[in-house]
């Protein structure tokens, strides 16, 4: 998954869990200190604790993203874990751009020695841990939606799978290729089922 697809990799802390359900990596504080360490490693101080009120403000977030998500595959189907479960887009919109302006950004130019600028964002001013971890996650979100790699995104359509992704290729229908074998075999069994006698 791309470092720039933070937002994909806070949907996919929903997924399947290899026995026909859904598991929540973010089910609990210590869960999203395990996720922030290794995906949003700058968005949260070294050592950073996750607590119950970043946990509740992070799934806010995921909540949002994941509703967006479904609306940005129309006219395919959302995540199976979607159905039925997400706020409307208009909600889902409010959500996330109450979370982004917890902690106002301002533009900051990097220029290492030997290496091309890059431009970006960072906090304006303090901000609790909480505040900046959930507030970058909405801006990820954000510019995620907003940008090209929007027109690449896909719901997984394998059986049990839950997870979104974005399309490296045209040829690409799954998230990974563990869901492609499962699709196949699933139609194989599909096409080759003995129908019941009675």
């Amino acid at each position: 998954m791309a470092a720039d697809h933070l937002a994909v990799a806070l949907a996919v802390t929903i997924r399947h869990d290899g026995h026909g359900g859904v598991t929540d990596d973010l089910a609990e504080p210590a869960g999203l200190t395990r996720w922030a360490r290794e995906h949003a490693s700058a968005l949260v101080p070294a050592g950073y604790e996750a607590d119950a009120g970043a946990l509740a403000a992070v799934v806010a977030v995921r909540t949002a993203v994941r509703a967006l998500f479904a609306r940005a595959v129309l006219p395919g189907p959302p995540s199976s874990a979607d159905a039925g479960r997400l706020p409307d887009a208009e909600a889902a919109l409010a959500a996330l751009n109450a979370a982004a302006s917890r902690v106002p950004l301002v533009p900051r130019l990097d220029w290492p020695s030997g290496e091309p600028p890059r431009a970006g964002f960072e906090p304006a001013g303090a901000a609790r841990p909480a505040d900046r971890l959930a507030a970058g996650l909405a801006h990820a979100a954000a510019t995620f939606l907003a940008g090209p790699d929007r027109a690449r995104l896909r719901a997984c359509p394998a059986p049990r799978c839950v997870r979104y992704f974005v399309q490296d290729h045209p040829r690409q229908e799954w998230c990974k290729p563990a869901c492609g074998n499962r699709a196949r075999v699933a139609r194989h069994h599909a096409r080759h089922r003995v129908p019941d006698s009675g």
